[in-house]
């Protein structure tokens, strides 16, 4: 039996990169795609959305996190384990209210941005990377957490952070995950 190959050191990178830059291309085509900037950002949280459902049970099964018990043990496992895994970046957790269901995820690096200097022009009000904010709710939403989770501040439209904002509104009931709200 032959042992198993060993990855070379610039193997995680260079899939990164590819990822960077594949992501890049999609945002760019989203872009061509539709008129609007909304509809590519609901593009992005839809798509991510998907990703997240499915991605949240590769990271319970690879990060052996426990249960948590507080909105705040979530964000934390969220920054300092989800990130640092699938990113590689470990983002700062703030509390936002008294009532701690509200959290801010500050990126000081954004791997998604790494070769993006600026939004396109005329796409003031895109969400690059809003993605993410797909992925976080999606994942949420399959450990029976529903939350609004959005884009507060992007370095790419100017501000001195980026910040993900997650707010906790109510834990979902089992039988009603994955459904849509139906009228």
């Amino acid at each position: 039996m032959s042992r198993p190959a060993h990855r070379k050191p610039g193997y995680h990178k260079t899939n990164k990169d590819l990822f960077v830059l594949t992501y890049g291309a999609l945002v760019a085509q989203l872009c061509k795609d539709y008129e609007k900037d909304e509809d590519v950002n609901k593009y992005l949280d839809e798509m991510g959305y998907g990703v997240g459902t499915r991605l949240v049970e590769d990271f319970l099964a690879r990060s052996c996190v426990r249960r948590c018990h507080s909105y705040s043990e979530i964000v934390n496992i969220i920054a300092q384990v989800a990130f640092k895994m699938y990113l590689g970046i470990t983002p700062n957790v703030t509390c936002n209210n008294s009532s701690r269901n509200e959290f801010s995820l500050i990126l000081d690096k954004n791997p998604l941005v790494e070769f993006v200097e600026e939004l396109p022009t005329g796409r003031s009000s895109l969400c690059y990377c809003n993605l993410l904010c797909g992925i976080i709710r999606g994942a949420l939403e399959m450990v029976h957490l529903a939350a609004d989770v959005t884009f507060l501040q992007d370095r790419l439209k100017g501000d001195s952070v980026t910040e993900i904002g997650i707010k906790f509104l109510k834990k979902l009931d089992k039988k009603n995950i994955g459904r849509k709200n139906e009228k």
